[in-house]
């Protein structure tokens, strides 16, 4: 392990901020992690640097989760139970996965960071959701660096929620991550998005999970920038999910929007198709903005702040509201 100051972070998140580390250590494995929060637990836990924007630098210990390996913990004729480390990239893991024929991920294709936060949020997309899968995690407790699993039940999973973003906030660090997937008989999901669409073109009827998972692939491609090329952190912004009597007031006014049926009194609206409505979509502020192809994502052009993205972040929280009654809820982690 080696401790260095006033460390650039810039590297280390897909927005592209640049903000310092007071202190930054990278660690291996548990011994490693252990043995620095003996000696400090006022700390800052970084993984992939995916969902979270800095708008401050971090005037404390930050910890980068490094751990790696995949492995199967156990299998039977129709399922297997795959383990993969904190540190991990995600989507170079649902592809080990693919390669596999190991099912249930593919529609989780190419979305940034790595498997340790993945339970945090409850990742989702296309119809698909970390929930879905998930077997348990073990995670160890920062004041007393005891080791403890969660089973799925135990994590209180919700939409982009979890035990850990609430009740266990900052009192863990998840370690590892096991999921059960399907050996056989997988569950084809190509209902949501445009999944379906892009398969047609290609006249598959029949999709193998590396054809679904490509097609996710081109779809988030055509709509999605690449962090590496443009800082950003994904969808920004959580869909709303509202009362049905609240979506059917704004309906009065708004009668083109959409939305999904959550349950008998709650409803769904796509905060993208919000942003775009308040005219936002392909706006720029400075360096500063939201993607031309994608209104649930904010990007920064090269030399942005956290501050000045926050900014942008509140101008269409506020514009929507005064628009059409509705708050949307940040996905991405301020800091």
């Amino acid at each position: 392990m080696h401790f260095h100051s006033d460390f650039q972070l810039k590297e280390y998140n897909t927005f592209g901020i640049a903000a310092q580390a007071k202190e930054f250590v990278a660690v291996s494995n548990t011994t490693e992690l252990a043995t620095v929060l003996k000696t400090s637990q006022d700390i800052f836990v970084l993984g992939g640097g995916s969902n979270m924007l800095l708008t401050q630098n971090i005037e404390k210990l930050v910890v980068h989760i490094n751990f790696k390996g995949i492995e199967i913990v156990k299998e039977d004729e129709n399922f297997v139970w795959v383990k993969a480390q904190a540190g991990e990239n995600w989507h170079e893991f649902v592809l080990y996965c693919i390669e596999h024929n190991f099912g249930g991920i593919e529609n989780l294709s190419l979305i940034p960071g790595n498997v340790g936060t993945t339970p945090i949020q409850n990742i989702g997309a296309y119809g698909v959701e970390i929930k879905d899968t998930f077997d348990s995690c073990t995670a160890m407790k920062i004041d007393t660096q005891n080791i403890e699993s969660f089973d799925k039940a135990t994590c209180n999973f919700g939409y982009r929620e979890s035990i850990f973003k609430n009740e266990l906030k900052n009192q863990y660090i998840i370690t590892d991550v096991t999921f059960k997937l399907t050996k056989k008989n997988h569950k084809i999901n190509t209902s949501y998005g445009a999944i379906d669409t892009e398969l047609e073109k290609h006249n598959i009827t029949n999709p193998t999970l590396r054809e679904i998972s490509n097609a996710v692939i081109k779809i988030r491609q055509s709509k999605l920038p690449n962090p590496k090329e443009l800082g950003n952190s994904g969808s920004f912004f959580k869909n709303p999910i509202i009362l049905k009597s609240d979506y059917d007031k704004a309906k009065e006014n708004h009668p083109e929007m959409p939305h999904y049926v959550v349950s008998e009194t709650e409803v769904k609206v796509p905060a993208g198709w919000l942003i775009e409505q308040a005219g936002f979509k392909g706006k720029r502020f400075g360096d500063a903005g939201i993607h031309k192809n994608q209104a649930l994502v904010l990007v920064n052009y090269g030399n942005a702040t956290g501050q000045e993205i926050l900014a942008v972040s509140k101008d269409i929280q506020q514009t929507i509201f005064d628009k059409f009654g509705i708050h949307i809820e940040a996905e991405v982690n301020v800091i």
